[in-house]
């Protein structure tokens, strides 16, 4: 999943692909180096900062999203609105990426039901402001898991079909880098739930940290593709649907790595089963 930020104040790429010109030729790039599909956001999700109001955020991601989809893209919406959803939808996006997991909207969930699109539901615990920031836990693989499961079935109860639900642990999101790297060491907890899981590691401030050091200071976020990549194959070995990068190319290849070795080593069992 290829990531387009029609945003001028997105952590990793802010302002980059703003122009809506820009973001389709971008969402195309991606598709060239490999992408599935892509996704499509208007609103910052970064710590801190400023929801835009509806008729922005409609207007940076639906011009975008028609272009995308115009061209033959597989294309998500990111957002946190049913009128974005709904309409980015119309506009031939194919499913809805919630990082509130239809908690920020109430009509969210009712409006992916009706399309029967496919819904992302990422572990979410409010706005990144504040105390929100800093999540708390005791048990973080145990307490995510169990609040996206509580999350599914809060959005199976809204109509959406069990074949159509995504989870996403929400790396990031009210989560320190030592929650993040515990999540991501324990994914088979996550793929448990009987759901595709999408992984979105990108550029985050998490891996910022692990490249960093104990005293270093943490690269930029465009500095930060390479340990991406890594992640990348680590959750496809983990048997991850998706996962969610800036920089499609080396996660690709990285994604065919992992793919291939999983390949080998079930053609080995089989081998060997046969002797």
């Amino acid at each position: 999943m290829g990531v387009v930020n029609v945003t001028p104040d997105s952590f990793s790429d802010g302002g980059r692909w703003f122009d809506t010109t820009a973001a389709v030729k971008h969402g195309l790039d991606l598709v060239a180096e490999g992408a599935d599909l892509v996704d499509v956001g208007g609103e910052s999700t970064r710590p801190g900062a400023a929801r835009v109001d509806e008729d922005e955020e409609l207007r940076r991601v639906v011009p975008v999203v028609r272009g995308l989809a115009s061209e033959g893209v597989v294309v998500s919406v990111d957002t946190m609105r049913a009128s974005v959803a709904a309409r980015s939808l119309a506009a031939g996006a194919a499913l809805v990426n919630d990082v509130s997991g239809g908690l920020a909207d109430p009509e969210m969930i009712p409006v992916v039901a009706d399309a029967g699109a496919p819904f992302i539901v990422m572990h979410w615990r409010g706005l990144l402001e504040g105390a929100a920031v800093h999540g708390v836990y005791d048990d973080v693989v145990g307490e995510v898991v169990d609040e996206l499961r509580a999350r599914v079935d809060a959005v199976l109860a809204g109509g959406v079909a069990p074949d159509r639900i995504v989870v996403d642990p929400g790396l990031g999101f009210s989560k320190e880098a030592e929650h993040d790297l515990a999540l991501l060491a324990r994914l088979d907890r996550l793929t448990a739930l009987g759901h595709p899981l999408l992984v979105a590691a990108s550029r985050k401030r998490f891996l910022g940290r692990v490249l960093a050091g104990p005293e270093g200071a943490p690269p930029p976020a465009r500095e930060r593709d390479a340990a991406t990549a890594a992640v990348s194959a680590l959750a496809a070995q983990a048997g991850a649907w998706a996962v969610r990068v800036h920089e499609v190319r080396a996660t690709a290849d990285a994604v065919r790595v992992a793919r291939a070795v999983e390949a080998a080593r079930t053609t080995d069992r089989t081998t060997d089963g046969a002797r």
